[in-house]
């Protein structure tokens, strides 16, 4: 059995982690940690996992040393700046690390340090950091110490052009990201903007024009079409608790019949378990994919306005963030990225 660590169990990812490796066949939380809630079960903080050997894990204060002497891997679902300065030591103990916040999924420190407002200091981890996107990179990962975990509007995103961009379907200019995420994306902190009567029966957008996933969508696609890539991105907050919706508005090439660009959709996500493309004339919905790794792209020829438009459904907290960092911990033990990882989504 592998041996795994959870550093930060107390927000939304760490949660969704302890309740997806309770019922994993080839890995236990072994060691879970917490500053505010050291010396508690798991199960005392999440009632949910009674019965469960997680919830049996005692909750310890985050300690380098004894995350390396007890995991074969460990997640860092912490805020960024906090897991750069963990993932070093543990990938001197030789300890694959899964991280779940920003610190590693830019390649530049500059850009890093430009959209977060913090110094990178681990230039060195860096430089091993594979980005965990298991359709693009999946060989990497396999070899990979540590993984930097996509964020949720970036998977939704790249999923939904990466046929289009792989294959120059689409032009690469005047692309724009119109998303939607539950309020679980903005973290389980306590602010006034995310409070029941601030989120219920309103919509809202927010991070406008400088979203922080920006420069992760931008470095991506531009890695697809082998070309410096500026996309409009722009996010929303829906009164609802998990997923995300992606409207992605795009130009196609001449000469690209719509029935080509599906079949190339088609063609190219077929062997891929947990991406799913819709037959024509059929749109995605968010509780489709509610609790589970499924991506669900539609495409639709406008043939008015001379778009195509990508429609990419994910659900935020385990697609976009902790089913993508266990399909990315089995990748690296060998495993199948399905492995423990086959919902069927909760559509009521």
């Amino acid at each position: 059995m592998i041996k795994a660590g959870l550093v930060g169990v107390t927000g939304y990812t760490g949660m969704e982690l302890a309740r997806l490796l309770s019922l994993h066949p080839e890995m236990e939380l072994d060691c879970v940690t917490s500053r505010a809630d050291a010396g508690k079960l798991v199960e005392d903080i999440y009632p949910f996992l009674r019965g469960f050997k997680s919830g049996k894990v005692v909750i310890s204060f985050p300690e380098t040393r004894e995350l390396a002497e007890r995991c074969s891997v460990v997640f860092l679902a912490v805020p960024h700046g906090s897991a750069m300065e963990m993932a070093g030591p543990l990938l001197d103990s030789s300890v694959k690390v899964v991280d779940l916040s920003a610190d590693f999924r830019l390649r530049s420190t500059a850009v890093y340090e430009e959209w977060y407002g913090l110094k990178h200091n681990q230039a060195k981890a860096l430089s091993k950091a594979v980005y965990g996107l298991p359709e693009l990179y999946a060989p990497e990962i396999r070899e990979a110490e540590l993984v930097a975990n996509p964020g949720c509007y970036p998977t939704a995103g790249i999923l939904g052009l990466y046929p289009a961009l792989k294959n120059s379907l689409i032009e690469t200019e005047d692309i724009v990201i119109d998303a939607k995420s539950g309020a679980t994306g903005a973290g389980r902190k306590a602010s006034v903007s995310t409070l029941f009567c601030e989120v219920q029966d309103t919509f809202k957008p927010y991070g406008l024009p400088r979203h922080r996933h920006t420069p992760e969508i931008e470095q991506e696609l531009s890695a697809i079409a082998g070309q410096k890539m500026t996309v409009s991105f722009n996010p929303h907050l829906l009164p609802v608790n998990r997923g995300i919706l992606a409207t992605i508005y795009t130009k196609p090439r001449c000469g690209q019949a719509a029935e080509t660009i599906h079949k190339i959709y088609a063609e190219t996500y077929a062997r891929h378990r947990f991406v799913r493309v819709l037959p024509p004339g059929c749109l995605p919905e968010l509780r489709n994919v509610r609790g589970t790794m499924f991506c669900d792209i539609a495409l639709v020829p406008d043939e008015r306005t001379g778009r195509l438009i990508i429609l990419s459904v994910i659900d935020n907290l385990c697609r976009g963030a902790s089913g993508q960092a266990v399909a990315n911990a089995n990748l690296m033990h060998g495993l199948p990225v399905e492995t423990g990882l086959e919902f069927a989504p909760l559509a009521v």
